[in-house]
């Protein structure tokens, strides 16, 4: 397993799959750069930033599914990795932020949807849940989508949360990364923290 974790007890991780700009969002975050690298999957192990006077670190873990130029195996190894990481820190992690492409989500989920198969996003959506870490999906890259409310809709609707979007703004952020537009990220995870007594930590969001 990852075993690169600093000793910090309090943690807020980023997951998701490659290329969705979980470090753009990461570099938003924390004001620090990270190999993003142009072609997906570049994050192989996790790149944890904390705060010298500070008990808490934030996490951009690998991303999963497709990356170009790895074979199945590895893939399926970063998930596990990944699934196992934040089963042990469970505990420590305030908040579980889900990163997706907003304008490829919906198409990749109903790719991805048979008897047989769950999506990647759905089944970490649930799975973070599941585990008692407060969930906040990131909706990246909204600057390139129309119609916005229609695409929140249906993604609240694909993972199991009746629309309208407008109702779970604590777990329903559109962001643009890039262009340093994470204000709903913010709101969202602040609320989360707030429940945790841990407003200490608002000046990170």
């Amino acid at each position: 397993m990852f075993d690169t974790r600093p000793d910090r007890e309090a943690e807020v991780a980023l997951v998701g799959r490659s290329n969705v700009g979980k470090s753009t969002l990461m570099r938003e975050i924390t004001g620090h750069s990270f190999d993003t690298g142009g072609k997906p999957g570049v994050t192989r192990e996790p790149n944890h930033f904390d705060w010298a006077a500070e008990d808490f670190v934030v996490t951009d873990l690998p991303g999963f599914g497709f990356m170009s130029g790895v074979d199945e195996d590895r893939r399926e190894r970063i998930k596990t990795d990944i699934v196992r990481y934040l089963e042990e820190y469970a505990d420590n992690v305030l908040v579980g932020i889900l990163v997706v492409d907003g304008k490829s989500v919906i198409d990749i989920i109903d790719r991805h949807s048979g008897p047989d198969e769950i999506p990647y996003d759905v089944e970490m959506f649930h799975f973070l849940r599941d585990l008692g870490i407060p969930t906040v999906v990131a909706v990246n890259k909204m600057d390139k989508v129309d119609d916005r409310d229609e695409r929140l809709n249906e993604l609240c609707d694909r993972l199991g949360l009746l629309p309208p979007w407008k109702q779970w703004q604590e777990t329903i952020a559109p962001i643009t990364a890039k262009k340093g537009r994470i204000g709903p990220l913010n709101e969202a995870v602040r609320e989360h923290l707030h429940e945790h007594n841990r407003d200490d930590l608002f000046k990170f969001f």
